[in-house]
């Protein structure tokens, strides 16, 4: 299905910068050419979506973790003649249930831009998979990433309203990819994902929970390069 060489966006997830992806770019083709994407300006799914298209290629795969996932089907949707193909990780169509978004908010509410230091460890831990809950560079590698990202981004991501984002009307070939044991986005929420794509196929990464970017990157990338060498 893809072009020699194509051009792959990749869209990191909740509190996550482009360094999210830096193994996992390891094990893909060196001839691909990568374009990474930072959750940054926009108050809605929308505008983020708008914002990184602007400075994306003018044809490319489209690979989205988590909130980045939800981010990229706008993407797909609003611009359906530049997305060659769709690649969704650990994502779901469904909105945050209000007890989410009740802790997230009280999260938000209970900092400063001068207290927040990055996600908690506990919170982090929850995202992994079992074998990697005590993972400490595991940990210090996502805690880094969110502090840096900083309380303003904190903030903004937890009120995203992500329950009018289109998947019926996405166009182009898509890939769905979950873990069993991810505790935030469940296998169930993939195969409701899955369904609601026109013609998306669901794969299923093992040994990860959440993080399967950080977890799995290898067992990723061989997923999404075997898929998109598959005539669609």
């Amino acid at each position: 299905m893809r072009t020699l060489a194509p051009s792959v966006a990749l869209i990191p997830g909740f509190m996550l910068d482009e360094t999210l992806w830096n193994e996992f770019r390891l094990y893909l083709p060196q001839d691909w050419s990568l374009h990474t994407a930072a959750l940054g300006n926009g108050s809605t799914i929308r505008d983020m979506a708008s914002d990184i298209a602007e400075r994306l290629p003018e044809r490319f795969v489209l690979i989205g973790f988590s909130l980045g996932g939800y981010i990229a089907r706008q993407l797909a949707a609003d611009f359906p003649e530049r997305v060659e193909a769709l690649i969704l990780v650990a994502s779901s169509l469904r909105d945050d249930t209000a007890q989410q978004r009740t802790t997230k908010m009280q999260a938000v509410q209970a900092l400063t831009p001068e207290r927040f230091r990055g996600l908690s460890n506990s919170t982090i831990a929850h995202s992994l998979h079992p074998d990697n809950a005590s993972d400490k560079p595991l940990i210090s590698t996502i805690k880094e990433m969110s502090r840096r990202l900083g309380y303003q981004a904190l903030a903004t991501q937890s009120a995203l309203d992500r329950s009018q984002v289109p998947a019926s009307t996405i166009q182009c070939p898509t890939l769905v990819i979950a873990s069993a044991n991810d505790a935030l986005r469940s296998l169930e929420e993939a195969d409701e994902l899955a369904a609601a794509i026109p013609g998306a196929e669901l794969q299923r990464i093992d040994g990860a929970g959440h993080m399967i970017p950080l977890e799995q990157p290898q067992a990723l990338a061989d997923s999404i390069v075997h898929w998109l060498d598959q005539p669609q």
